[in-house]
């Protein structure tokens, strides 16, 4: 198949660590074709949908992993499969791609699907299952979340559309700074915010499960560092070997359908203690890590699963 990546520079990634590596190196040894494009070379003309990039192979050599071909030109429709792998933020940049992709799936297929990418970001597709999350509020307003707060103490407030732990805070009983923190971002954006009860479970992980076309097939757990209260792999969150928990399976089972269903091929959802906090389906991450602790190939199910598509 002739494959194409729209993701961000293929020339920084950690190869020991990023999926889109991981799934371009096993494209690769199953024969397929490779192609790579900047999210903002996406573009529509005309009636087409293009983008501008490299033809490229991959090898796992640290500093020499990517050769790129000549920039050229392609009309994405002749591809067999795009993969949408960007990273967010999940702004209007990003959505727009997703409208543009739109126009040629699911004749081309693009994975994830886009249409429910931009409609299940990754905090608020949880909100279909209340009963599966921790006691959640999104609001812009100041009052709403005081009111949260003086209700919960002890709670966790983050942009609604960030990624990778950045701006996440913990706000505890004794805690004076929820106006401050008001004040800084509503200052630079016009999103809402997302407040949550403070899980105290964090503490031994933050799980990351892995689901390949609605199915899961791995967990590694990520233990935030000392002194802090994010897990994220970005900030510094140690992964640890895991297995899955009856609890895990059992959120699997309720939201796995609904993610087949809409095309959401490779998700990676975040479960704290009991708690599904994120259905992650942007740019999920953690194949890597998994495949060393359990020994478990999980692109080569996830290019199992879109072969079987396209066939």
């Amino acid at each position: 198949m002739k494959i194409a990546f729209q993701m961000d520079p293929i020339e920084h990634v950690n190869i020991d660590g990023d999926s889109s590596f991981r799934l371009a190196e096993e494209a690769q040894s199953r024969g397929h074709e490779l192609f790579y494009y900047a999210p903002d070379k996406l573009a529509y003309q005309e009636g087409r949908v293009t983008a501008r990039g490299h033809d490229f192979t991959v090898q796992r050599i640290q500093g020499d992993h990517v050769h790129l071909g000549q920039e050229r030109e392609i009309d994405l429709a002749e591809m067999d499969v795009v993969w949408l792998r960007q990273d967010p933020p999940f702004d209007m940049n990003y959505i727009t791609t997703t409208h543009i992709l739109d126009r040629i799936h699911p004749e081309t297929l693009v994975v994830n699907d886009p249409f429910w990418v931009r409609n299940y970001p990754e905090k608020l597709l949880v909100l279909d299952f209340p009963d599966l999350t921790p006691p959640t509020t999104i609001a812009r307003d100041l009052d709403t979340i005081k009111v949260f707060k003086v209700k919960h103490k002890d709670v966790i407030l983050k942009p609604l559309y960030g990624n990778g732990g950045a701006g996440v805070f913990r706000l505890d009983a004794n805690d004076r700074n929820l106006t401050s923190l008001h004040e800084l971002f509503t200052g630079f954006n016009r999103e809402p915010l997302i407040v949550q009860k403070f899980l105290p479970d964090v503490s031994n992980g933050d799980k990351r499960v892995i689901l390949v076309d609605g199915e899961p097939v791995g967990a590694i757990n990520r233990v935030p560092a000392k002194g802090e209260t994010r897990s994220n792999m970005h900030v510094g969150g140690r992964p640890e070997k895991i297995g899955l928990s009856d609890r895990d399976l059992e959120i699997c089972t309720r939201i796995g359908p609904l993610l087949k269903e809409k095309g959401q091929v490779f998700v990676g959802i975040d479960v704290i203690g009991d708690y599904l906090t994120e259905i992650n389906v942007t740019s999920p991450t953690g194949i890597q890590e998994l495949e060393r602790f359990d020994g478990i190939n999980i692109a080569e199910k996830i290019w199992q699963a879109i072969e079987g598509k396209r066939a």
